[in-house]
Order: C-alpha cells, then structure tokens, then sequence
C-alpha cells in the first residue's frame, strides 16, 4: 500500500464515521474563517451599519421554549426596540406577537424586513435565502452557528448583504457597549 492509498483509507474511515454532512459543514466553517467562503459577508462595521439602520427582522425558526436561543434572541431584539417579527409553522406567537408560518406570509401581513436572521439547521439555509431574496429583505443573516455558501451565493447574487456565524443580539451588546 502506498502513502496515498494510506491517505485515501484514513479519509474513507473519517467520512464513514462522520458523514459527508459534517465534513462539508466544517469545511464551509473554515472557510469562512479564512475569507475563502467567496461570498462577501459583513465585517463588524458592516454589522454595526446594518444593526444601526434596520428597524424590522423576521427572526426564522423563533420558538416559544426559553431554552432555545431563538426565544432570547427574539425577546432582546424586541427588547431593544425592534421590529422582530417571528416565523415559524410550528408557532402561533412568541413572546405575545403572532407568528408566520413563512417568511412570504409575514410579509405580506405586515410588510418588508430589512435583515431575516434565520435559526435553522445549515440545509434549510438556502431555502430561506430565497425567500430574503423574493420579499425584498435587505439583509440575510445566519445565526451563530450556522454557515451556507450556497445561501450566502443567493442572498448575494439577490442583492442582499450576508452574515454568517454571528449572533444579532451578541453584535447588538458588542455594539452598545463601543465595541
């Protein structure tokens, strides 16, 4: 056996034990890391413009369990005086504002957002690009966590600037505080 063919096993072994999936999302995590995503995405005084000049964001995947970071996201936006509007099939209201099934029927019953801070897994990404794209948003934004070049490729490609693996409500508090 040669040293590539060494290579080749041990990288079979490590997809076999934790899926191609897991592979890609870390892959796309480095990425981003070191500018190699090739979708522009905001810096922090990209952040703190957006923060600073938006006052209405749909907050996608937003819950009612206090224990999930949606909930406080959604409750510090609100909090801090925005417009949070949350989207979620599985959810009536958060926090006492009525909830959307999709970001499309949030729009049409209460206008245009200008960022969609999505809290989805990775593969729901893109979807949620498209709909940013289609009602007009000014802004996709990926929740910590979460990275998608092929969401950030649609949301740019659609005019929109992107965020990727930054919390709103973590920049919100770095902003505040000068930072």
């Amino acid at each position: 056996m040669t040293p590539v063919d060494d290579l080749r096993s041990a990288a079979d072994a490590v997809v076999a034990r934790v899926g191609r999936d897991d592979i890609e999302r870390a892959a796309e995590y480095l990425d981003l890391q070191a500018g190699r995503l090739r979708v522009p995405v905001l810096d922090d005084v990209g952040i703190r413009d957006v923060l600073r000049s938006s006052r209405r964001i749909a907050v996608v995947g937003a819950s009612t369990n206090p224990g999930r970071p949606s909930n406080d996201v959604f409750r510090g936006l609100l909090a801090a005086g925005y417009d949070a509007v949350p989207v979620n099939p599985g959810e009536t209201e958060v926090a006492g504002v009525p909830c959307f099934p999709t970001l499309g029927a949030a729009v049409a019953a209460t206008g245009p957002f200008d960022i969609v801070d999505v809290f989805r897994r990775r593969e729901a990404c893109p979807e949620h690009a498209r709909e940013a794209v289609a009602t007009g948003a000014r802004c996709l934004w990926l929740q910590l966590g979460l990275v998608s070049r092929e969401a950030g490729r649609i949301a740019h490609d659609g005019g929109l600037t992107v965020v990727m693996d930054r919390c709103t409500l973590i920049e919100l508090n770095r902003i505040r505080r000068g930072g």
